[in-house]
């Protein structure tokens, strides 16, 4: 793991999702699928998980029965004719998905493995297999692979509802976006950096639908420069972190757009906490970060996590040094 690598992967992020785009425009990646899907089972670890999860809540909310485990659970659905298992490892070497992985090889249930590195392991026995086209991440983070993760399973979901989203340009616009927020990171880094530096860690709170980018954004701060972080969802919060607030100083990355968020807000008020909001304006926030497309709620769940990705590229950076 590298900090100046890891930075230079986050830069590299608009030109690795306008190849993506321009893949997808070229072929629909789960074109092979078999009709008559009835169940769909995401398998993974970290990263991979965090996506899952959200893509399994929308698929379940379009009817879909869906769900999202970890690889390492003992047992979960049964291998049968309708499942679709989709199993994903960024490397496609993580050990607890292989494992998964291997209780599905030669079942009835059609498997898909998504990963960064045809060839790798994941894809053993697996009967379609979905490159994410994120190249090398040189810095030992999966960064790009995640935002690519969400954006390839927005394409599963466009292909089992058949809604007619048109994912490509939607991989566009969060190119733009991505782009806005590394262009203009000189006028709002110093801030989130000053207001987020705090002794007790740092707090991500995102609602249900965007919760990946709560737990991505406290993985970051973790992984990097090994930092106290946690993720909460916004509606969660009035029952699991709240009771924080009075004890630490408490610093949190707010994802606003949940109904809830007013509620969170009220109990940070009242205690003085800190909070960055990131996409939208929250009364009460100590600062707010804007970009492009950030009113656009799929393109901010592929974009967002690029602040707490940069805050924890510069506190790493610091620390290697």
């Amino acid at each position: 793991m590298n900090p100046e690598l890891y930075l230079a992967d986050l830069e590299a992020k608009p030109a690795a999702l306008a190849t993506l785009a321009a893949t997808l425009e070229e072929a629909d990646p789960f074109e092979g699928l078999p009709p008559g899907v009835e169940r769909v089972l995401f398998l993974g670890m970290g990263s991979s998980r965090y996506a899952a999860g959200v893509a399994a809540l929308r698929l379940r909310a379009a009817g879909i029965d869906a769900y999202a485990d970890y690889a390492s659970a003992a047992a979960t659905y049964p291998a049968t004719p309708g499942t679709l298992v989709v199993t994903i490892s960024a490397t496609g070497g993580s050990r607890e998905t292989l494992d998964a992985a291997a209780r599905y090889a030669g079942s009835p249930a059609f498997t898909v493995a998504v990963t960064n590195v045809p060839g790798s392991p994941v894809t053993e026995g697996a009967r379609l297999v979905v490159p994410l086209h994120a190249g090398e991440e040189r810095g030992g983070v999966s960064c790009r692979t995640f935002q690519h993760t969400l954006a390839l399973l927005l394409a599963l979901e466009s292909r089992l509802t058949g809604a007619r989203r048109d994912v490509p340009a939607l991989v566009r616009r969060a190119a733009e976006a991505t782009a806005d927020l590394l262009d203009h990171r000189d006028a709002w880094l110093p801030a989130a950096l000053e207001l987020l530096d705090g002794p007790h860690g740092v707090y991500a709170v995102a609602p249900a639908e965007r919760l990946s980018s709560a737990e991505q954004s406290a993985l970051m701060v973790r992984e990097g420069p090994r930092r106290p972080a946690d993720a909460c969802e916004t509606g969660d919060w009035a029952h699991v972190d709240v009771y924080l607030t009075k004890t630490l100083d408490y610093r949190a990355l707010l994802f606003p757009g949940s109904r809830y968020d007013a509620q969170a807000m009220e109990w940070v008020r009242q205690r003085g906490s800190t909070v960055l909001a990131v996409g939208g304006e929250v009364e009460g926030a100590r600062g707010t970060i804007r970009y492009r497309h950030d009113d656009d709620a799929e393109a901010a769940l592929l974009t967002e996590t690029l602040v707490a990705e940069l805050v924890a590229a510069r506190w790493w950076s610091a620390v290697a040094g």
